[in-house]
């Protein structure tokens, strides 16, 4: 049943579980739509007792809560963690940098893992909300194996805070079908957005790339901070929001249903949409963007440490990454990991595209991420 108390559709529910399958809803959230959440609570209360032995001789406790990016992770590799450690992982989405960071700043946010991106963990080492990592309960940690242009980002004064995820770019997708073709522009993305295409593009909920990629519109560094640049995107992003059809980080279900023929795009997701939807293509931006790693770190305030290491720990598995990979097609830092994948992954273009397309991407800056110029700038986007 949801919230309502009706009972939920078979359509629905396999919206829901399609959703959660992906990796865009948490656990709660389809839990909660389908009523099942109701059957949990009630054998829970039935075993308040319960926890795995396993876990209980370890000292792990019953769960895990990590935060994470949408469509991040193979659902399989959780049951298999709670198989092996008798740890349940509770998944909660979020969808920029800092909604994470205001979450964590806040307090309580329950969180043991998290997965911040390259340029945000050096906010979180000055505002002293994470702690250097103990390295020695990550044995599947290996440095020499990860790629140092997607690790570096997580040690800071020679102490290692985070550990190296998944890395890729921030691009665009498109309907081929709808646009009339292939889609590699800023230009061509905000400006279509406006024209032929309008109420059919979106943007990201997340200033880094929605404001970084209308500055590289410009021809602007996309980590610029200079008010100038700003008032250039700005003038761009205000033109163009009613012509969007939403902003949002959850973009695959209004691309996969022809609502939407264009967004930004993270790699995973384009490739995800693609694998599904052959007419669904995805670009990197000639003019530049982004390109990012993303790392698993735990809160200073983690209620589950143990657990958290545990559970980053099995997740650094190569096995278990290389499981991931397949699942969310975003590339890897891992050698180890990389040696598992099929060739045809590894070669495709989408997740690995040629040096050459690369040069012209930035990794995120940290001033980005506290800027209050870009802070107000996104706020009156979104309000305008």
């Amino acid at each position: 049943m949801n919230d309502d108390n009706l009972p939920i559709s078979r359509q629905k529910f396999i919206e829901e579980l399609r959703r959660y399958e992906k990796g865009s809803v948490s656990r709660r959230h389809f839990l909660g739509v389908t009523g099942l959440g109701t059957a949990m609570a009630v054998m829970g209360g039935a075993l308040p007792g319960f926890i795995p032995g396993r876990a209980r001789a370890e000292g792990l406790g019953d769960r895990a809560v990590l935060a994470t990016w949408p469509n991040y992770h193979d659902p399989a590799n959780f049951d298999l963690f709670a198989e092996e450690s008798g740890v349940y992982t509770q998944v909660n989405v979020f969808g920029s940098n800092e909604e994470m960071l205001a979450k964590i700043q806040a307090g309580g946010s329950g969180w043991d893992v998290f997965v911040p991106t390259n340029y945000a963990i050096s906010t979180y080492v000055d505002a002293d909300l994470i702690e250097p990592l103990d390295l020695s309960k990550l044995p599947n940690y290996d440095a020499a194996a990860n790629d140092p242009r997607f690790a570096d980002a997580g040690t800071i004064g020679g102490k290692v805070y985070a550990v190296p995820k998944n890395w890729g770019t921030t691009g665009i997708a498109f309907n081929s079908g709808k646009t009339g073709g292939v889609v590699n522009s800023w230009k061509a993305f905000f400006d279509g957005a406006r024209d032929q295409w309008t109420g059919r593009a979106m943007v990201h909920d997340y200033q880094l790339t929605t404001i970084g990629n209308a500055l590289v519109y410009f021809g602007h560094s996309f980590n610029s901070i200079d008010p100038a640049h700003l008032a250039d995107a700005e003038r761009l992003l205000i033109d163009v929001k009613p012509h969007l059809f939403a902003i949002s980080s959850d973009y695959q279900p209004a691309m996969r249903n022809g609502d939407a023929w264009l967004t930004m795009c993270w790699t995973g997701d384009g490739k995800q949409m693609n694998a599904d939807m052959p007419d669904i293509g995805f670009a990197l931006g000639k003019e530049g963007g982004e390109i990012w790693s993303d790392y698993y770190a735990i809160p200073k305030d983690s209620p589950h440490r143990e657990a958290a290491y545990a559970l980053i720990n099995f997740l650094l598995k190569p096995e278990v990454a290389a499981r991931d990979a397949l699942a969310h097609g975003y590339p890897v830092a891992d050698a180890r990991v990389n040696a598992l994948l099929p060739e045809a992954l590894l070669n495709d273009p989408i997740l690995y595209p040629a040096a050459e397309s690369l040069n012209a991407l930035e990794f995120g800056a940290a001033v980005t991420l506290t800027d209050p110029n870009r802070a107000e700038l996104m706020a009156r986007f979104k309000s305008a």
